[in-house]
């Protein structure tokens, strides 16, 4: 306990699991029995342990001993993880097995497509994913993910949102890796799509989108935008930081029929070094008429965040508009 209040989560679970594994039995089909003695079966998902059993966040560390310690027993510590992902996600044992023996593994998984419960059928799309955050990559599925596409297939009408949105995750994972046969993909699924696998397809595409990768694009029947820049201004020069940039653009219509168009901004960040690196942010999709005009304006903080160090000085702005780019303006951040 005396080493658990400096540690980030992921490696407080980690100790967890390593002085739960040290009173565990060694033989392994007596150690999952043990470890499924220890579960709150009955538990909500937002439940804490308690007297009835382990659940919540209690779960993931025992998903880790499983992990790391349940190879030689193959299927039955997949059942195991199986089973704990009804109280809590378990997809953090499950990469072990994929990296042990990725067919065994996926010949698994592969059967919990059809389980009646949501939960199992979202870890056999998140268990899978070959990037998910806090976890370990996928070498070999971020290198061919063609074994787990059957699966995303499989579960992309699923009845469940938060099942379809593992899926998009999932994809937008490949995507980084295999961006064209995301796409391509996207095109695919987009034929007589429902309103929710075109909600899946969205989320799944959001990188590939905000790229401006054509194919991905022309799934949502976007296509090279036909505009004029007409004005385009930062309304503040000098962003003190803690506060907002602001800026505004008026675009018109070049094109002779109506047409979509999805409206990214795109912040050029000063790093140490003095060179700029790009964050794209998610604006607004409108549709202009031919000739049409229309004036936007935009508003974004910066403050403080987990993910970003920031440096004093000159940074940039440009638009991105289905996919293209237009416009560069300047602007200073004043670090106090």
């Amino acid at each position: 306990m005396t080493n658990l209040e400096n540690l980030e989560l992921k490696a407080r679970a980690q100790l967890i699991a390593d002085a739960v594994l040290d009173v565990l039995p060694r033989e392994p089909k007596h150690r999952l029995d043990v470890l499924r003695a220890m579960l709150n079966h009955s538990a909500t998902p937002d439940q804490d342990s308690g007297p009835d059993g382990v659940s919540g966040w209690g779960v993931m560390p025992l998903s880790m001993v499983i992990g790391q310690n349940g190879i030689e027993d193959f299927e039955a510590s997949l059942g195991l993880l199986k089973e704990m992902t009804e109280i809590f996600s378990s997809e953090f044992g499950v990469w072990y097995f994929l990296l042990a023996d990725q067919k065994r593994a996926l010949d698994v998984i592969g059967g919990w497509i059809h389980d009646p419960s949501p939960d199992v059928r979202r870890l056999a799309s998140e268990g899978t994913r070959p990037r998910l955050p806090w976890a370990m990559q996928l070498p070999q599925l971020m290198a061919d993910p063609s074994p787990v596409l059957p699966i995303l297939h499989a579960l992309r009408d699923d009845d469940e949102e938060y099942v379809r949105r593992s899926v998009a995750n999932h994809l937008n994972d490949i995507a980084k890796d295999h961006p064209d046969l995301v796409a391509e993909l996207a095109k695919e699924w987009m034929e007589g799509a429902d309103v929710n696998r075109r909600r899946l397809v969205r989320h799944a595409t959001r990188t590939l989108i905000k790229a401006g990768n054509p194919v991905a694009l022309e799934a949502f029947g976007l296509h090279a935008p036909r505009i004029d820049l007409e004005s385009f201004a930062i309304k503040t020069p000098t962003v003190v930081f803690g506060e907002a940039l602001a800026f505004s653009a008026e675009l018109r219509s070049t094109g002779k029929a109506e047409q979509s168009l999805v409206v990214d901004y795109v912040v050029h960040f000063r790093k140490a070094n003095g060179r700029l690196v790009t964050k794209v942010f998610k604006w607004k999709q409108i549709t202009l008429a031919a000739g049409e005009a229309r004036s936007l304006e935009r508003s974004h903080p910066i403050r403080p965040i987990t993910t970003r160090r920031y440096y004093a000085g000159e940074q940039g702005l440009s638009l991105r508009i289905n996919g293209r780019d237009f416009g560069n303006l300047a602007f200073i951040l004043d670090i106090p």
